[in-house]
């Protein structure tokens, strides 16, 4: 018998006012039901709120070590419950095992740094003008935050929100993207088992036209974080900065890598082809565009290709090279991509058509593509395309590359593979991007650094991760002492 499974508020599993709930399946196997979770209304993430709202303040004078423990025990359950979540985030989302597997130990770590972070909390001193006097800052919670996260990380990323907003000293209301709420529900399970006061973290799932739409402009949030797709993420900054909520958002992107003479082309291949195929290119940060120099064009298309054409496809528990797309409406934009590219002139060299036949007839998967050919005014080589789909773009000098990796709409991550020195350091200084890296894919991020983009890829606000979460998260207070 299928499970239903029920939101998270104040401390209680309870369901949703409607009495309706949504299916989630497996996109490696639609015919396998995960579980039914809530259809929530307005009126349940209102009643998330006030939970919140009223757990605020005790949680905020809670001693910051003890907050910090609390995390710490959850860290330690995340990590004792390892192997369950990473087989579940792979069913539920499409991840291969040892993809999942990176994402769980990614929240674990992310768990137990913040717990260490908690317990340094605080301001800084400075010296004053006077004498007999002390200044100093402290650094206030901001009380109510709301979290909106997406389904391809769908625990890394509620982690990397909800660890710095708890240590910090705020509550929370957490809505998890409705392809993922059996991993996100996991996530909360350890939270409240390692001792979280009632009401401080607050679980609801459902549309976000319904959820979405109070937590970004009810009156008692004081703050909102969200992930996802540049359209969505407009409208969350438009709705939520009516009454000047504090706004944190990361959004799309179209990754540039590029590809100099200078490289050891081997590595630049296994570069490229890691940060465009991986995780089925279901990330904010893969790339999209590989630049690379003429004299090495037509060697490093025919290596790409025959790397993409190696890639085994299957169940994400099968533990193959690249798992299923998330969902029906993810594997028909990147078809739709794929005939588009074709359609504009591009030269499709490999890839790009749906498996069918035996087990792939009940999930979402699709051939990696490479296309060649590729002008950097095309749509295929300007709009992010969340498959993987590899537009392989010539380039004559680094001065074209980095003029044609800037001009798109978004700047979230972008490498170079070269061994001048001078051209990897002009690449960093001049790529119009939140995250550059050298010989490096484009995916891939540390936890304890800054993470986020500019232009299209991020509201410019506030970055994440590291102490640059810790800031989003709360309020200077400056303190003038006369003694």
């Amino acid at each position: 018998m299928t499970q239903t499974y029920q939101n998270y508020i104040d401390g209680e599993w309870t369901e949703a006012t409607t009495g309706e709930t949504f299916d989630n399946r497996s996109p490696s196997n639609t015919d396998e039901l995960i579980g039914r979770y809530q259809r929530s209304s307005e009126e349940d993430a209102v009643a998330a709120v006030e939970a919140a709202v009223t757990a605020a303040d005790a949680w905020a004078d809670t001693p910051a070590p003890e907050r910090g423990r609390v995390l710490e025990d959850t860290s330690r359950l995340l990590a004792d419950r390892k192997d369950e979540l990473t087989e579940t985030l792979s069913r539920e989302e499409g991840k291969t095992l040892d993809e999942a597997s990176g994402e769980v130990q990614r929240a674990v770590d992310i768990f137990q740094y913040y717990a260490a972070k908690a317990r340094d909390l605080g301001g800084r001193v400075k010296s004053p003008s006077a004498s007999d006097q002390n200044l100093y800052t402290v650094e206030e919670p901001l009380g109510v935050t709301a979290l909106i996260t997406p389904w391809n990380y769908p625990i890394a990323i509620p982690a990397w929100k909800i660890a710095p907003a708890l240590a910090t000293g705020n509550a929370v209301v957490f809505k998890p993207a409705s392809l993922t709420p059996e991993i996100a529900r996991n996530l909360v399970e350890c939270l409240d088992e390692a001792g979280l006061p009632d009401g401080v973290l607050n679980y609801v799932t459902g549309s976000g036209s319904e959820v979405g739409g109070v937590l970004t402009t009810h009156e008692n949030v004081d703050a909102v974080s969200f992930t996802g797709s540049a359209k969505v993420g407009d409208h969350v900054y438009q709705s939520a900065t009516e009454d000047q909520k504090r706004v944190q958002l990361e959004m799309g992107s179209k990754n540039p890598a590029v590809v100099m003479p200078s490289a050891d082309l081997d590595e630049a291949v296994d570069i490229v082809a890691a940060g465009a195929f991986g995780v089925t290119g279901q990330a904010c940060t893969a790339t999209s565009r590989a630049l690379v120099h003429e004299r090495v064009y037509d060697e490093f298309v025919d290596r790409i290709v025959d790397q993409a054409e190696e890639i085994e496809i299957g169940p994400g528990t099968e533990n193959l090279d690249m798992g299923p797309h998330a969902s029906r409406d993810e594997l028909d934009s990147t078809l739709e991509y794929v005939s588009l590219g074709s359609d504009e002139g591009a030269t499709l060299l490999t890839g790009g058509e749906r498996l069918d036949g035996g087990g792939y007839d009940d999930g979402y998967y699709v051939e990696p593509a490479v296309f060649a050919d590729v002008e950097p005014e095309m749509r295929i080589a300007r709009e992010e395309i969340f498959g993987p789909v590899l537009s392989v773009i010539p380039i004559s000098s680094l001065d074209d590359a980095i003029e044609i990796a800037n001009d798109v709409d978004f700047g979230l991550s972008a490498s170079i593979v070269t061994s001048d020195l001078r051209e990897a350091n002009r690449f960093v200084e001049e790529a119009e991007v939140g995250v550059a890296k050298v010989n490096e894919k484009t995916t891939g991020l540390e936890l304890h650094v800054p993470f986020g983009g500019v232009k299209g890829s991020s509201s410019e606000t506030f970055r994440e991760q590291g102490d640059a979460a810790l800031d989003f998260y709360t309020l200077p207070k400056t303190v003038y002492m006369s003694y």
